[in-house]
Parts: C-alpha cells; sequence; structure tokens
C-alpha cells in the first residue's frame, strides 16, 4: 500500500511541541598536527601552505540529551589530487572538521558525511546550528541582536548516533583551489581551468567523492557504516555523489539523509516567471504560501490550530481546481479565473485583484513583497516565519531575505572565534563562509545524467539518485523538510521522491519527516530536537549492527 505523504507531513505537526505561529608538490598522506603560523606567513604563501594537509587536534565533551560523550575533534584541510594523467597532482585543498567519539570501535561506528548547498556555501550552517558539539544561539523567528553572541552545549548534537565529518565545498572555508605552474601567468590559467572543472555540478561531486574516498584512507574508516547529509543544493549533490561513491569507487552507502530538497531545479518557485508554459512550481508552492499567510495571520477561517487542516485543503486545491486552471493557460475564461483568484485569496491572504493581475502565478519572491507589504514589511525566503522592513515597498519582489539577515553574523562571527579558541586552527588564515566573493566563481549547472553521453542544460538529478537506489537496493533514503521553507518548498520535494524512477519494491526504503521550520530546520529549536531525534533512529536502523541497534553509541 501507498503511504499517504501528505498525512506523514501532517503527522509531523503532532511532534514539535512549541507553538508554531507568530508572536607542485606531491599531496600526502596523513594530515600534519599543526595549524598555520605567523613565522611562516612572510614567506609562504596561502596556496603553497595548503599543497599540504594541515590540522589540529583537540578533545571535548558534549551532552546530548543528558547523556555525555567525550569525543576528539579534528579542524583540518585534506589536499585533493587530480585523476588520469593528474592522479599525483594536487588540485584543490578542502577544509573539513572532524568529530569522533572516543571509547568506541571504529569500524562499527557510523560516520555521517556533512554539508551545506548553495552552490557556493561552506557547512558553518549546518557545523553551528544542527549538529556540531556547540550550537549558536539565535532568536526563533527575529533578528539576533550584535556581538557578543553566545555558543552553548548542543544538546541535540548528532554525535550521539554517529562520527561527524563537516565538509566545506572547494573554495569555501578554509579551503582554496591549488593552481600550479612555473609563473603567475601559467598559474593564472591554471587556476581558470580548475575553477572550470570543479566550480559545477559534475566537478564538484567529484571533488567530494575525491575527498571522502581520501578521508577514510587517512583515519582508517572504510568499514564503517556510512552517510550522506546534505542541505540545499547539498541534496541536488547527494543524489550525485551517492551514484559516483557507488558505481565509480565501489563505496555502498548505508544511507542518504536530505534537508531541504531540490533534486529537479524545474520545479522551484524562485524566478518561476522566467520559464512560461511551466506551471508546476506554482502548485507546489502553494501548500507553503498557505502555511507563510495562516502563520502571519493572514487566513481568519484557518485561525488556531487549523494548520494541519489547512495543509491538506491547500494541497487538494493545488493539485485539482488551481493546476487545472493554470494548464488551461489563455483558454480560461474570465469567470473561471476570477473563481479561482478568489479561492487563491483564501489560501494566500493575498488580494484577488493582485492574483488576477499576476494571471494566478505568484513566484516567491513576489509572495516575500506582497504578503505583509501593507505595513512595508518583507516575509522571509529561506524561513517565511521571519520578517523584516522592506528594502522597496514598491518593487516587485523582495529584495533580501528577512532569514538570512537576522542570523548570518551570529553563525559566521561565533564559529570563527569558535574554530580560533576552541579547535586551535586557522589563527593566520581566514574562513570563507562562501565562494561568492570569489571573481571567477561561475558555477555550471550543466550536469551528466546516468546513462547518457553528454551533459544536459536542465538540472535535474533525480535519476542519480534512483540509479544508486538501484545500485544498491538496500541503500535508504531520509526526507526532512521545513512547511515554511520557499527555497525548497516541502510539497515540490514530496513531488520529486514521488516521481523518481524507480520500481515500487525500492519505495519503502524512502521516509518521510516534516517540521514546523523553515529551510534551516534545525533553526527552530523544538524541530532540532525532532529532527535529531529522527536522523539518531534512521542512522540506527540501518547500521547494520545487531539488527538496528548501534553498536557503536
Amino acid at each position: 500500500m501507498k503511504a499517504n505523504r501528505l498525512a506523514v507531513a501532517l503527522a509531523s505537526l503532532l511532534l514539535c511541541s512549541a507553538p508554531a505561529f507568530a508572536a607542485p608538490p606531491a599531496s600526502s598522506a596523513a594530515p600534519s598536527n599543526a595549524s598555520t603560523s605567523n613565522s611562516t606567513q612572510s614567506t609562504e604563501s596561502l596556496v603553497q601552505k595548503l599543497m599540504k594537509p594541515m590540522s589540529s587536534t583537540t578533545t571535548g565533551t558534549v551532552t546530548v540529551e543528558g547523556k555525555a560523550i567525550s569525543y576528539k575533534a579534528v579542524a583540518g584541510t585534506l589536499v585533493v589530487d587530480g585523476t588520469g594523467s593528474k592522479e599525483s597532482t594536487p588540485e584543490v585543498a578542502m577544509s573539513y572538521f572532524a568529530y569522533f567519539k572516543q571509547g568506541v570501535d571504529p569500524s562499527k561506528r557510523p560516520i555521517t558525511f556533512i554539508y551545506n548547498g548553495g552552490p557556493g556555501s561552506s557547512t558553518v550552517w549546518l557545523h553551528m546550528g544542527a549538529w556540531g558539539p556547540k550550537r549558536v544561539v539565535t532568536n526563533d523567528d527575529t533578528h539576533t541582536p550584535a556581538a557578543p553572541y553566545q555558543l552553548v552545549n548542543n544538546d541535540y548534537s548528532l554525535l550521539d548516533a554517529s562520527d561527524l565529518v563537516f565538509i566545506d565545498m572547494p573554495g569555501t572555508g578554509f579551503g582554496r583551489l591549488l593552481p600550479q605552474g612555473k609563473d603567475d601567468a601559467e598559474r593564472a590559467k591554471d587556476r581558470k581551468e580548475l575553477a572550470k572543472q570543479i566550480w559545477g555540478i559534475d566537478g564538484d561531486a567529484h571533488a567530494f567523492s575525491r575527498f571522502i574516498t581520501k578521508f577514510l584512507s587517512t583515519y582508517n574508516r572504510w568499514n564503517s557504516p556510512k552517510y550522506l547529509f546534505g542541505e540545499s543544493y547539498g541534496t541536488t549533490r547527494s543524489a550525485v555523489l551517492s551514484y559516483i561513491l557507488e558505481t565509480e569507487d565501489n563505496v555502498d552507502l548505508n544511507g542518504v539523509i536530505l534537508l531541504s530538497q531540490i533534486l529537479n531545479f524545474g520545479t522551484s518557485v524562485d524566478g518561476a516567471n522566467m520559464d512560461p508554459g511551466n506551471d508546476l512550481p506554482y502548485v507546489l508552492a502553494l501548500p507553503t504560501y498557505a502555511a507563510t499567510a495562516w502563520y502571519h495571520h493572514k487566513l481568519p477561517k484557518y485561525d488556531g490550530d487549523k494548520l494541519g487542516q489547512l495543509l491538506k485543503d491547500s494541497v487538494d486545491f493545488a493539485k485539482g481546481d488551481y493546476r487545472q486552471a493554470l494548464f488551461a493557460g489563455s483558454t480560461l475564461s474570465p469567470a473561471r479565473q476570477r473563481e479561482i483568484a478568489e479561492k487563491l485569496h483564501d489560501f494566500t491572504g493575498l488580494p484577488v485583484a493582485y492574483l488576477l493581475k499576476a494571471d494566478l502565478r505568484v513566484t516567491g519572491g513576489m509572495f516575500e513583497h506582497e504578503l505583509q507589504n501593507s505595513t512595508d514589511t518583507s516575509t522571509g525566503r529561506l524561513d517565511t516565519r521571519f520578517s523584516g522592513p522592506s528594502m522597496d515597498p514598491l518593487g516587485k519582489e523582495s529584495d533580501y531575505d528577512p532569514q538570512s539577515a537576522a542570523i548570518s553574523s551570529a553563525y559566521v562571527s561565533a564559529f570563527n572565534d569558535y574554530v580560533r579558541n576552541d579547535l586551535k586552527f586557522g589563527q593566520d588564515m581566514k574562513y570563507r563562509p562562501d565562494v561568492y566573493g570569489a571573481g571567477d566563481f561561475d558555477w555550471d549547472f550543466k550536469h551528466k545524467q546516468p546513462g547518457m553521453h553528454f551533459a544536459w542544460p536542465n538540472i535535474n538529478v533525480m535519476r542519480d539518485l534512483a540509479g544508486a537506489m538501484k545500485y544498491n537496493p538496500d541503500l535508504k533514503v531520509m526526507l526532512n523538510g521545513g512547511f515554511y521553507d520557499l527555497a525548497t518548498p516541502f510539497y515540490a520535494a514530496i513531488y520529486e521522491e514521488e516521481h523518481l524512477p524507480i520500481p515500487e519494491s525500492l519505495r519503502k526504503n524512502i521516509t518521510y519527516a516534516f517540521y514546523p521550520s523553515g529551510h534551516m530546520v534545525y533553526a527552530h529549536i523544538p524541530s532540532l530536537k525532532q529532527l535529531h531525534d529522527n536522523v539518531a533512529s534512521f542512522i540506527d536502523s540501518t547500521n547494520n549492527q545487531n539488527n538496528g541497534g548501534n553498536q557503536g553509541k
């Protein structure tokens, strides 16, 4: 019997207790045990230093849901070499932060490789907000005041279930591309080639696969149960990476954990008006519009504890009357268009006149700008529970994301303090939260799907994840999402999973969980607790030890 994914989503509402409404060199094998020093900074460039792996090892204790866990922390960089004729030539240094539980058998201990998305982002967000032993304190749905920020024990670190490796994508964190050449001109040319090769869907995934296999060798973890955890574009990466690891590197994974999923960018409501004729994004975003309007008290018909009913009603309308109306295009009669606009008003809180002028098609940016525009307020994108003053009340779309503005300083500042004072690494180096400031960063979105002989311009990696699940029929997949996420709407993620090209026998390998939070589910503490419990249970049930009992715990 097929699972009712919407029922799973609605049941998730009951799991979080807080209210969900507003009020030239060769790369070496093992890392050295020293970070950069002032004595060498003047004579050795950053790139030259990164040609060899670096690390700093410390120890600590974290208390997870009342249980103390002692761990070893390693902050460092690994050098990823090229392939083929460049097999021994360093191409990129990637920074990482690994946490190993002490006093257990590493060969039986699960290990989870964790990364954010972008593309172009480091993994500071999952590190400091979700799974690391320390967590930065931020306000739930309002702007966090400026420094000093508070760093606390993370009661919901994933260290109770798995060892953790936070990986910064190439060019972010303390990592950099490593161009080769005998002079500046040759190195500039090689850097341009490296940027083109690595900064793209396929090049990025291959860099991650080489990092992971090298990490497994460096730390002797080849026989550990292995997991991928990606957020946002990190889920796109996970689909491609899981296929590469299994089919090219002979690394079967125990599980792939997806947070705020996007596998097919054709489902994105961001800039959907740039793809006329594709009305699917508007359909899939409507339940998130509805949840957001409810949160900000714009839907009097659903006031109180009626979010569950609202989500069910909005999904029914979206995949029924609304989808049919959009499909009709210019053949839709004026009377029917108004009827649909009035129903849309009931689910979005937007004026009927505005919906008619928008031809029933409201992009994410338009919704964020208009929902609270009567008070010159913009609604968040990554987490629609957040709001902020509109940059341009007369504009068409929101000019910034209030949630990003509300928490980014806290995350970046707290991490830079933590990594140097606690992890003892990076004292004379710059940590890049993202690579967007690099002048030559230009992401290549073309992707060569499994079985294709050329790269395809449409961004869709569903066949990669399906291929990984077919190649390894025991692979388990866990999807997590937030009801208030407009970057990757939860119903779009359900739609993608339900359209994966896999046989019915493999659909039981996919589990779903949804939370009254946004893109960064963990920014809402009750949701973080439930996310932790769900992910820990997933790892415990899939690590192939003692019928699901985690001997490595």
